[in-house]
């Protein structure tokens, strides 16, 4: 199958029942509650706890950004530019509850996050790419969201191979096997995803190159207001956006403004050596994150201590996964 979206506009959305049809299946293959859907032993969670996977946050945003709905939807319906650090923290909140929580908090999870891209629905103020001005956005569209899904499926191999050896083509496809059943929480059916790591790739190089995925004005003022701080009193280290800029697809990157000549080359090459140097000596309490740590001590009987809780503060903005 040809996985280019050759016609978005005319894709399908998401309904409950869909979703509550895969949710179905996810609990039906969860081993049990305290395991959440994937479990110990699993590759998800082999990669995912993963402190590295922040070294690919920017790009995996940057990445969904330059889908134009998913702009317009941050835009109009999200407090990301007054309150990055927020979005952050809820963003993390919702993948590590899918990945790392109990099979009962990630459905929960799932459950409130279609409720909220239920109410997310608009027009484009402007033409871009395929999409002409006026046209209708979804936040619960499937290609949207397949879109999304695969931003994030291939942000975390690329960080986790920034500091770590590289995955064997068998890790790599039993990753994707795996995490496919991420899609399940967004309410896509399995049958809408490419069935291998190859198909996949395929894929998402086949979207890289199409005009769906074209950067609009509205996308590249939130990575402009973004990577300038705002809502912080912070700026974005200038290691981390050169990063940033040499791990995107290389026609995106002028699209989006940043500049990648040798000076950030060497800025990014040279941040790449230090971590990597480094990283194989963290600490386990540091290397992985706390939502980990926390599903360790859950699945061990125990309550998490109190340096997973300030942990998780920085991670999801609170204590727990369980809230």
């Amino acid at each position: 199958m040809d996985w280019q979206e050759t016609n978005p506009a005319s894709s399908a959305v998401v309904s409950a029942a869909d979703l509550e049809r895969e949710l179905a299946l996810l609990w039906a293959a969860a081993r049990n509650s305290a395991g959440g859907v994937f479990g110990p032993g699993s590759m998800v969670w082999h990669i995912d706890r993963e402190v590295a996977i922040f070294l690919a946050a920017g790009r995996a945003l940057l990445l969904q950004l330059a889908h134009p709905w998913v702009a317009a939807a941050v835009v109009r319906h999200s407090r990301s530019l007054a309150d990055p650090i927020g979005r952050f923290q809820r963003t993390f909140a919702v993948v590590f509850t899918m990945v790392f929580g109990t099979t009962e908090e990630a459905i929960a999870a799932a459950r409130r996050l279609y409720r909220r891209h239920s109410a997310i629905t608009g027009v484009l103020g402007e033409g871009v790419g395929c999409f002409a001005a006026d046209s209708i956005y979804r936040a619960n569209d499937v290609a949207a969201l397949r879109w999304v899904f695969a931003t994030l499926a291939d942000s975390a191999l690329v960080a986790f191979e920034l500091v770590n050896p590289p995955l064997s083509p068998r890790e790599r496809e039993r990753y994707y096997t795996e995490y496919r059943r991420f899609a399940g929480f967004f309410g896509i059916q399995q049958n809408a995803l490419p069935q291998s790591w190859p198909a996949f790739a395929s894929y998402f190089e086949q979207m890289i190159a199409s005009d769906v995925i074209a950067v609009s004005s509205a996308a590249r003022a939130i990575a402009d207001a973004l990577f300038a701080g705002a809502g912080n009193c912070w700026r974005i280290p200038g290691w981390y956006r050169a990063l940033t800029a040499e791990l995107l697809p290389e026609p995106l990157r002028a699209d989006f403004g940043l500049v990648c000549g040798a000076a950030e080359h060497t800025a990014a090459e040279r941040a790449v050596a230090v971590l990597r140097h480094l990283y194989p000596y963290l600490p386990a309490r540091l290397r992985y994150v706390a939502p980990y740590h926390e599903a360790c001590a859950r699945l061990s009987g125990r309550r998490p201590d109190a340096v997973t809780q300030v942990l998780n503060r920085f991670w999801i903005g609170r204590n727990s996964l369980a809230g």
